[in-house]
């Protein structure tokens, strides 16, 4: 892809107008080539009757395409910093809702119209856990597109068996189908990260599982290098032969290690314990 040219990116216009220094302390990386909107587009297949939550609005480069485009989008900003910046991209359209949160604390529940869809370049440090939390607080929400490290994107899409499969794996993986959709190249974003990007694909396909299957999946993954029955015996909530009889009544290694269960299979294994 080619270098996006400065005259052309309303972000890379935006920086200057309004002096916006990013942040890498709120793992901020704005997408400056506008070219990428149409793949984002095209992967969340955007409906005109969509509402679509963006978490980390930025200079609103998305913010804008979402909003020419769907019925309502709500866009959340933790940095106050870029009030301007962000208005100058989104004050235009009587369809947008900026909410100046914290994005792993805001009742995303009272959001209104709810979200069908979220969208988003999500910041690095918060990528998986606000994906997870969308999930959990969002039924309403059906596809999630989102620009994560590549790190996270493949650990959420993660099989079983495979090194980096582990909770949030699993978590993801009860409530959707999760993909890769492809690589995304650092000179995007600026400024240009130091690692890896990719857009990352869930469609629902449930609801998300509930807090007491959450903390056995959360408790099984606590201690890799124990065996699935004495990690969950550590975290104090199970004992160990009880959940190896259960594990040989399943058809599972009694010493069996967590990363080879499926999502399914703790699914089972949870109601198997009885939560």
């Amino acid at each position: 892809m080619a270098e996006p040219e400065p005259s052309a990116q309303p972000s890379l216009r935006r920086m200057r107008e309004f002096g916006i220094r990013p942040n890498r302390d709120l793992g901020q990386n704005f997408l400056v080539d506008s070219n990428i909107l149409a793949v984002i587009e095209r992967a969340a297949g955007l409906d005109p009757a969509d509402v679509v939550l963006e978490i980390g609005g930025g200079l609103g480069v998305l913010s804008e395409h979402l909003a020419e485009r769907v019925r309502h989008v709500h866009v959340v900003e933790i940095d106050q910093r870029l009030r301007e910046a962000l208005g100058d991209a989104v004050d235009r359209f009587e369809n947008v809702d900026v909410h100046w949160a914290d994005a792993m604390t805001l009742d995303l529940a009272a959001l209104g119209p709810a979200p069908t869809k979220v969208v988003a370049n999500l910041p690095y440090g918060i990528a998986a856990g606000a994906l997870l939390r969308t999930i959990e607080d969002l039924p309403s929400v059906e596809r999630w597109v989102a620009m994560v490290q590549r790190e996270v994107g493949e650990r959420l899409a993660a099989a079983p068996g495979n090194g980096i499969y582990g909770a949030t794996s699993v978590l993801a993986q009860l409530a959707g189908e999760v993909q890769v959709v492809r690589a995304i190249p650092r000179n995007v974003f600026r400024p240009v990260p130091n690692v890896d990007s990719v857009l990352v694909e869930v469609r629902r396909t449930g609801p998300a599982p509930p807090p007491a299957l959450r903390g056995l999946v959360s408790g099984a993954f606590a201690h890799r290098r124990k065996t699935l029955a004495r990690s969950l015996a550590l975290s104090g909530r199970f004992e160990r032969e009880q959940v190896r009889t259960v594990l040989l009544e399943l058809g599972h290694p009694a010493d069996v290690r967590a990363e080879r269960l499926s999502p399914e299979d703790f699914r089972l294994l949870g109601e198997a314990l009885g939560i």
